[in-house]
C-alpha cells in the first residue's frame, strides 16, 4: 500500500510517498481502507516538529482525521463489519500511523460508523475541528455534557471566526442543539460562508463595532464564546453573559483583566482535544456522530466549508495549503470511494 511518510521534521517537501506492507488487525482493530484523509493545523505542526508533544518521533504518517470503508475487523470487534462506511479521529496522536495513507489499523473506539449517503468529505471533516467544538460548547459548568436536540435551547453562543473549520463545526452544533448562534468574521466572503453554516447573525469586525453590535443582538449577551484568538479576550468579556463561559482553542500569551471577569463571574478554559477526558471526547463522538447521521453537518461551500481537494501524489502541497491558510477543508484524495 502506499503511505506518505516523513523520516524527519521539516517543510512539507519531507514527506515522501513509499511503499508499505498491508497492516493487520490485531484484537480490538479495525483496518480502515481511507478514501479522504483531511489536514489540520496540528498535522502541519507535527510534521513540522513543532505540534502537539505525544512522544513518538519519526518516521511517521501525518494526519489525524479521514474517512474510509471498514477493509477488515480484528477478534473482538462488534458493531462494525467490512464494507461501513467510517470516520476516525486522533489516528496519529501517540501513534506512528496517520491517515495519509492507503489502509489504516486503529482501536475500535476510534472508527466511527456513519450513514452510507453521508459524503466521505463530511466524514473526513469532522475529528478535530468536530469534536474541539463540541467540548467547547460543553465546558459551562451549568451547561449539558453532551449536545443533543435543544441541549442549548434559550442558549446564545458567539463564534469568533465562523468561516474556519472549528467555527464552522461549532455553529452546526450549536444550532443542532437549539442555540442562537452569531459569529464574527473579517470579510464579505467568510460573511457569506458563516451564514451558509446557518449562523443567525454575522459581524464583521473589520467594519462594525463588535461589542455595539452583540449588545444589541442579545440583551444578557452571549453565554458560551467559542474564541479562536487570545488577541479577544477583552471584546469577550465585554459582551460576554453574567456567568458565562469562555472556551479557547488557540494556544498564545496574553494578560487577564482579572476584575472584569470577576465582575461577570466568568470562566475562562482551555480546550485541546487530543488530551481531554475520556468520557468527555466519548460524549464528543457520540454527539458529533448523531448529528451527522441526522443530516445536521453538512460540509461544502453550500454549507459554509468548501472543501479544498489535492490528490494523493500532492500531499505536500495539501500540507503547504493549511500552512497558507486555505479557507476550506483540505483533503486527500487517498483511494476511490
Amino acid at each position: 500500500m502506499r503511505a506518505a511518510v516523513f523520516n524527519e521534521p521539516g517543510p512539507a517537501s519531507v514527506l515522501q510517498i513509499v511503499d508499505r506492507d498491508l497492516p493487520p488487525p490485531g484484537p480490538g482493530d479495525v483496518r480502515v481502507r481511507i478514501v479522504l484523509s483531511a489536514v489540520n493545523p496540528t498535522d502541519t505542526g507535527t510534521r513540522a516538529g513543532k505540534g502537539v508533544p505525544d512522544g513518538v518521533a519519526p518516521p511517521r504518517v501525518p494526519n489525524q482525521d479521514g474517512a474510509g470503508v471498514v477493509d477488515a475487523v480484528g477478534d473482538g470487534v462488534q458493531g462494525l463489519e467490512p464494507g461501513d462506511h467510517v470516520w476516525v479521529w486522533d489516528a496519529g496522536y501517540g501513534r506512528e500511523n496517520g491517515t495519509a495513507q492507503e489502509y489504516v489499523v486503529l482501536p475500535r473506539r476510534q472508527v466511527v460508523r456513519m450513514n452510507e449517503d453521508v459524503p466521505f468529505e463530511v466524514g473526513a471533516a469532522l475529528g478535530i475541528p468536530a469534536l474541539t467544538a463540541h467540548r467547547c460548547l460543553t465546558l459551562a459548568s451549568d451547561g449539558p455534557e453532551r449536545l443533543e436536540p435543544g441541549a442549548l435551547e434559550g442558549r446564545t453562543v458567539l463564534v469568533a471566526g465562523g468561516a474556519g473549520a472549528v467555527g464552522n463545526a461549532a455553529i452546526q452544533l450549536a444550532k443542532w442543539a437549539g442555540a442562537t448562534v452569531l459569529t464574527t468574521v473579517s470579510s464579505k466572503e467568510k460573511a457569506d460562508l458563516a451564514t451558509a453554516a446557518g449562523v443567525d447573525a454575522v459581524i464583521n469586525y473589520r467594519e462594525e463595532d463588535v461589542t455595539a453590535r452583540v449588545r444589541e443582538l442579545s440583551e444578557t449577551g452571549p453565554n458560551v464564546i467559542v474564541e479562536v484568538s487570545t488577541d479577544n479576550l477583552g471584546l469577550d468579556l465585554d459582551v460576554i453573559a453574567p456567568g458565562g463561559n469562555i472556551a479557547i482553542y488557540v494556544g498564545g500569551k496574553f494578560t487577564i483583566p482579572s476584575f472584569k471577569a470577576m465582575l461577570k463571574n466568568a470562566s475562562l478554559d482551555f480546550v485541546l482535544t487530543y488530551t481531554t477526558s475520556e468520557q468527555e471526547k466519548d460524549n464528543a463522538v457520540a454527539a458529533v456522530a448523531e448529528a451527522v447521521n441526522a443530516g445536521a453537518f453538512r460540509v461544502g461551500e453550500e454549507a459554509g466549508l468548501p472543501i479544498v481537494r489535492f490528490p494523493f501524489e500532492q500531499v505536500a502541497q495539501a500540507h503547504e495549503a493549511v500552512e497558507q491558510n486555505a479557507v476550506g477543508k483540505v483533503v486527500i484524495e487517498v483511494t476511490a470511494p
